[in-house]
């Protein structure tokens, strides 16, 4: 056998070495593209980058990929499922093969589970396609996306926000970790429910709610009495430690602020919460556990609601394969830890986490305070005794979730601002990349005192697109003069009240891989992402089967 030549060893070995997007230094990493997140949307970009031909890396603050919808979030909040194409598409068939084992139905017999969900089939046989899992199977599909496109995740890696982001001409050249390792490469993406990316490189961003009159705009701001949801205080609940009683002070969780007018614009952000998987099998479920601070006064307002009447407690115990559920925030007092996320966006590591814990006790305390509590109805409390974590879920972490759902952080304000004016289809969008379709979804953002001297929430709005609407490549790339070589698919660039619509986790995929085609398309021209031909950008999009309007 002849001996390979020592020149083709080494080009072989170096590029080799390319591929897998590391450099000589152990701790200086280069690729084509640079994928900061471990979201859903991180990962459809990475998937994308290499099937596109380029070297990538996807460096992944999070352990865990896929974000919330790895996370809990298993009740998928589609909307119209026709606007929803390419890898998002993919990863919900994937899905769907998934359970097409019978095997995977361990705690239940698939025909035990039905077929329903959100108005339609949870499984759907014909477009082969599964829209309704459990946690640990969707962050499986994720896992199986990197694995068979041999992408390298470094994991548990954070930006060093303050010190680690070196810039040159508008470009981005490199970011560090706090672990030291340097990340350099020619097109970089901020796939984070944060945007700590974006906010390091200097783009423009707003935090909170606008007043409507930013955009000319109706369902933004303050929208006090404006009830479209259930979860709202129906009766005239007290909201005093003594009833009556001014003086003794409010009780937990309501704010003395005075109520703003309305369409005013302000600092607050709708409310966080973990999107819980439990479980009714008695050999899969844990009992709900006591936090170490446990305080049953914190939930003395609930147990006034109880009081009025109100037994709508297991509304949005919404069922997933298993026996399990994927459980959300309903009424006026649930999962929703109002107002106390405001500064989370911009906090610091330390404070973030620090409010992660306190959600999680917020969340583990209401949970046992019902199962246990004799100031719970005896209907609610006996029948909460069915449930607990389930015990095959998360079990790395005690069977509560990895990811914290972070409805919405930063926004991007970039190249083009979606509001509700395109969500409502009042006017015409610019160079679509994608499709959204789902209602302009916002949590309450504070729990106040009326004038009357009642209790009550504000900020839920729930308002409904009449059609699905596409979404502006402008809203994904910063201005030009900020950053030419940044695509933000996440912290999109938008308006409170359209974010609510816009950010559902088949979007966030479908705006994952867009961004990555775009990347691909302004390194291969050796332009910024702002001068992309957009219409070699449509068609490739479409090649790869996204939707960007329906006809």
């Amino acid at each position: 056998m002849n001996k390979i030549p020592f020149y083709v060893f080494i080009a072989f070995v170096f590029l080799l070495s390319s591929c897998t997007g590391k450099s000589k230094n152990s701790n200086e990493y280069e690729a084509d593209i640079i994928i900061y997140g471990g979201t859903s949307a991180a990962v459809t970009a990475a998937v994308e980058a290499v099937q596109s031909g380029k070297t990538v890396l996807v460096v992944s603050p999070d352990t865990h990929l896929g974000g919330l919808s790895s996370g809990g979030l298993g009740f998928s909040d589609t909307g119209n499922k026709s606007t929803i194409g390419g890898l998002s598409r993919e990863f919900y068939h994937r899905v769907w093969l998934h359970y097409n084992d019978s095997s995977t139905w361990k705690w239940q017999k698939h025909s035990e589970f039905g077929n329903k969900g959100q108005g339609t089939v949870a499984m759907d046989g014909e477009n082969r396609t599964m829209w309704i899992f459990e946690p640990h199977v969707a962050e499986q599909v994720f896992e199986d996306f990197i694995t068979e496109n041999k992408i390298t995740v470094l994991r548990n890696e954070w930006l060093d926000r303050t010190n680690g982001m070196v810039k040159k001409d508008g470009n981005i050249v490199s970011f560090k970790t706090l672990s030291g390792k340097i990340f350099s490469g020619k097109m970089f993406i901020d796939a984070t429910y944060e945007g700590d990316l974006m906010a390091a490189a200097g783009v423009s961003y707003h935090v909170g709610r606008e007043a409507c009159s930013v955009y000319n705009e109706t369902w933004n701001g303050v929208q006090a009495e404006v009830f479209q949801h259930g979860h709202h205080f129906k009766d005239k609940i007290d909201p005093y430690q003594i009833p009556g009683k001014p003086e003794s002070g409010l009780l937990y969780g309501i704010s003395s602020e005075p109520i703003a007018a309305n369409g005013t614009g302000d600092n607050k952000i709708q409310a966080y919460c973990f999107r819980l998987c439990m479980s009714n099998h008695p050999e899969n479920r844990v009992p709900f556990p006591k936090p170490d601070n446990y305080n049953a006064a914190n939930y003395e307002l609930l147990g006034r609601v109880f009081d009025a009447g109100w037994r709508e407690w297991f509304n949005k115990f919404d069922l997933i394969p298993n026996r399990k559920t994927d459980t959300n925030n309903h009424g006026p007092f649930s999962s929703d830890f109002i107002g106390m996320n405001y500064d989370y966006p911009e906090a610091t590591y330390e404070r973030r986490k620090a409010i992660i814990k306190a959600h999680e006790d917020y969340q583990k305390g209401l949970l046992y305070f019902v199962a246990n509590d004799p100031r719970v109805p005896k209907e609610i409390h006996d029948k909460m005794q069915d449930w607990g974590l389930a015990k095959d879920e998360f079990t790395d972490n005690g069977n509560w979730p990895h990811q914290l759902y972070i409805r919405e952080a930063r926004r991007m304000l970039g190249v083009y601002v979606t509001s509700e004016n395109d969500v409502l289809a009042k006017r015409e969008v610019p160079e679509p990349i994608g499709m959204g379709s789902y209602a302009m979804d916002s949590h309450n953002a504070q729990r106040y005192v009326t004038s009357e001297g009642f209790v009550q929430d504000e900020g839920d709005i729930g308002v409904e697109p009449k059609a699905p609407y596409s979404i502006s490549y402008g809203s994904i790339i910063p201005k030009k003069e900020e950053c030419t070589n940044l695509i933000v698919p996440v912290c999109v660039s938008s308006s409170h009240i359209a974010y609510g619509s816009i950010r559902m986790e088949p979007v966030f995929m479908i705006l994952g891989q867009s961004a990555a085609v775009a990347a691909c398309n302004a390194i291969d021209g050796g332009i910024g992402v702002q001068d992309v031909d957009y219409n070699v950008l449509k068609e490739t999009l479409k090649k790869k089967n996204q939707v960007l309007k329906l006809q």
